[in-house]
């Protein structure tokens, strides 16, 4: 009877012991998942960004009228993205992250590079792109907005920069919707070699970029 009674000494001492050992194995294998995943993130984070492929040399036209290309950029790094200016769906929201990322990277001043590339250039003529830069906040001594002939600009952002862009087939001049491009930043070095994509929706894609950007900056500076 004393096995049955529950005021048995023996039988509230046995369970707190058992869960005891079923908690220090949950414990350890908590311990075990976080010491696997502080692992991977200091890995990520000491592997440089990797290298992805030279661009080929382009010179457009920037938002002052001048020209502005690779030769102008060389030895510093920059964040690339693609927009237009009469955009009604995603480029507000994709320049205002551009936007984020000038204040959040302001510490290095010009030594890191932004350039927005516009898919629309027989609409986005310098002066348009200077009041669209001046509407976002634009520090043109490291923000530029780039405007050129077509076909060069989407053998650039396409085949060089492995960005979509483009127009829907016999859609009007006036149908907006049918231009279409890419909504990820471009990571490139200072060599010109493309070092990263990130996707614009991610919040956490863009923190990275903004840590890839600082630590090639740095590296390079």
């Amino acid at each position: 009877m004393s096995v049955e009674s529950p005021t048995s000494p023996s039988a509230p001492r046995s369970r707190p012991v058992r869960r005891s050992w079923v908690w220090a194995g949950i414990a350890a294998a908590s311990l075990g998942f976080m010491g696997v995943a502080v692992h991977d993130m200091v890995k990520d984070r000491a592997q440089p960004p990797p290298r992805l492929g030279a661009l080929p040399d382009f010179t457009f036209t920037r938002q002052d009228g001048q020209p502005f290309g690779l030769k102008q950029l060389r030895g510093r790094p920059f964040i690339a993205n693609f927009i237009f200016t009469r955009c009604p769906t995603v480029c507000p929201v994709f320049t205002q992250k551009m936007a984020r990322v000038q204040e959040h990277t302001a510490k290095l001043g010009t030594n890191l590079q932004l350039v927005s590339f516009s898919v629309d250039p027989a609409y986005d003529t310098p002066e348009r792109l200077a009041e669209y830069g001046t509407k976002y906040k634009a520090d043109f001594t490291r923000w530029n907005f780039l405007t050129g002939d077509y076909a060069t600009l989407k053998d650039t952002i396409v085949q060089g920069f492995k960005i979509s862009m483009g127009r829907e087939a016999g859609a009007p001049e006036d149908d907006l919707l049918s231009i279409f491009h890419g909504t990820h930043f471009v990571l490139v070095d200072g060599t010109g070699e493309i070092r990263g994509y990130y996707d614009s929706a991610d919040p956490e894609a863009t923190q990275k970029l903004e840590t890839d950007a600082f630590r090639i900056t740095r590296e390079e500076g």
